[in-house]
């Protein structure tokens, strides 16, 4: 080979790693340093709550004057804000958002509070229950208020503004236009898209969402884009037609993109049922199928049994109130009974705190042609059938609450799919009889995710998601965000 024959047009060497575009090295010192300002700041945060306990401590006079305080403070400050800075360099690297944040603040929480307490087994020092008081909830306290007042103050500002990724979206026009339209959807993940470099001979610029995107060239020309953009992230979005084209693409990324992400059709799968293995020339991707055996529907079960009755408690010394109010505002029955369909296909009956008129059925078919529902469901945001009471029971979700009687006799559960009614039913298309592979809930993604502001499909999405992905940590975190839904209510009408 000819020393000739090493270089390129542009003067690189093939022989010599590639070097990272200026432009890129510019962006990536940013983000560097914006990444070091918040784990500065977190650090701080972290230190003071746990000198703030250090202090009470000295102050109080008890056993903890001697340097054990102080070891103490140092050692949680340490571990909690290293975790901090690995869990969310990790949950960037997956694209979370701010609102995923919270969990690496507990998680590294944990760990500071795990290794303290090893340390304080070791040494015999009592310096665990003044931290656990005090540096843990302050400490969690103030950084997730930073990072709500942050997000707050980045959602003001447009995404060509923030320290977004610069993306680049690559494959056919289907394909690159379902992609941006996820993106677009899901606040967790924030992209500046760029453009697109589309594989279809007809090249014109797309518009998703309202806004338009502009097609930059070709998928063998991303590369090159990618150096003259800036851009940090290249998506592809379907598969091109070259066995050989993403193993080309990452090899000419580099030192133009950080990142080469590719986007699958597996959006309802939860991740811990993917698994990835390579082999010769390949990366095999395990999706594990979901199932419906009984041992999990047993351990549902008694998750319902356990709830409901601790529910049921305080739900029979509100119900004399609450018929009480109900039967003052208008006469009639102060529960509402009505046919639902249940797991494979078994019909019920529903039990809820009346919300409308005795003549509610038989006023609905001069509202149908006003129905605002989504698919089949029938649903007016002020429908005039709903009693003055029964709106406010509505609104903070208290007409469902003799559900779980419901559960507790078996033929619901706290958290599942909306219960349909046969009607609704009989309009299901193939797919959507999913939704009946379980228990219908009393709440479930869809309460949690805007409820009857939901489209249709949007509304099946989440039911499906939800009985392919059951667990019992999923139920658990459900019901604690239900918790939060009924006080900050959103979509209940």
């Amino acid at each position: 080979m000819s020393a000739a024959t090493l270089y390129l047009s542009d003067g690189m060497s093939v022989a010599e790693a590639p070097r990272v575009v200026p432009v890129l090295e510019e962006r990536l010192t940013r983000v560097r340093r914006h990444r070091l300002r918040q784990s500065t700041l977190d650090a701080a945060i972290i230190i003071m709550a746990a000198a703030a306990t250090a202090t009470a401590q000295a102050l109080s006079g008890g056993s903890a004057r001697d340097l054990s305080v102080a070891v103490a403070a140092a050692v949680l400050a340490t571990v909690w804000a290293g975790a901090l800075v690995v869990l969310r360099t990790r949950a960037h690297r997956r694209g979370a958002g701010e609102r995923l944040e919270l969990m690496p603040i507990v998680h590294s929480a944990t760990i500071g509070f795990a290794v303290l307490a090893a340390v304080a087994v070791l040494s015999g020092a009592e310096v665990l229950r003044p931290h656990l008081v005090l540096t843990l909830p302050l400490g969690v306290a103030a950084l997730v208020s930073v990072r709500a007042l942050r997000r707050a103050l980045t959602a003001r500002r447009p995404v060509e503004r923030t320290l977004a990724p610069r993306t680049l979206v690559v494959g056919s026009r289907a394909g690159v236009e379902q992609t941006i339209t996820s993106l677009l959807a899901d606040e967790r993940l924030t992209h500046n898209i760029l453009g697109t470099a589309l594989s279809d001979t007809a090249v014109a610029d797309l518009e998703v969402g309202g806004r338009l995107f502009r097609t930059l060239g070709t998928p063998q020309q991303v590369a090159d884009l990618a150096r003259q953009l800036g851009v940090e992230t290249v998506i592809v979005a379907d598969s091109i037609d070259d066995p050989d084209y993403l193993r080309r693409l990452s090899w000419s990324l580099e030192g133009a993109a950080t990142d080469l992400i590719l986007a699958t059709r597996l959006a309802d799968v939860d991740r811990s049922r993917i698994a990835f293995e390579r082999a010769h020339g390949l990366a095999l991707t395990h999706v594990s199928l979901p199932r419906f055996d009984r041992s999990t529907q047993r351990a549902k079960r008694a998750l319902d049994i356990v709830v409901a009755t601790l529910a049921l408690v305080p739900i029979a010394l509100m119900t004399p109130f609450i018929a009480l109010a109900i039967k003052l505002d208008s006469p009639g029955e102060v529960f509402f009974r009505q046919r639902r369909i249940g797991r494979s296909g078994r019909e019920f009956d529903i039990l809820k705190f009346r919300t409308m008129g005795m003549d509610a059925e038989a006023r609905r078919a001069e509202l149908e042609q006003a129905n605002e529902g989504a698919g089949p469901l029938f649903k007016l945001k002020n429908d005039p059938r709903v009693t003055r009471v029964g709106a406010v029971l509505r609104r903070f979700s208290l007409d469902e609450l003799p559900q779980f009687w419901n559960v507790l006799v078996g033929e619901m559960s706290v958290v599942g799919p909306r219960p349909p009614l046969p009607s609704e039913v009989a309009d299901y298309e193939r797919d959507v009889f999913r939704r009946l592979y379980v228990q219908p809930g009393i709440t479930g993604l869809w309460q949690v995710s805007g409820r009857s502001d939901l489209t249709w499909e949007q509304s099946v999405r989440l039911d499906l998601h939800y009985v392919e992905n059951w667990s019992v940590a999923t139920d658990l975190s459900i019901i604690a965000r239900t918790a939060a839904v009924m006080v900050r209510p959103k979509g209940a009408y």
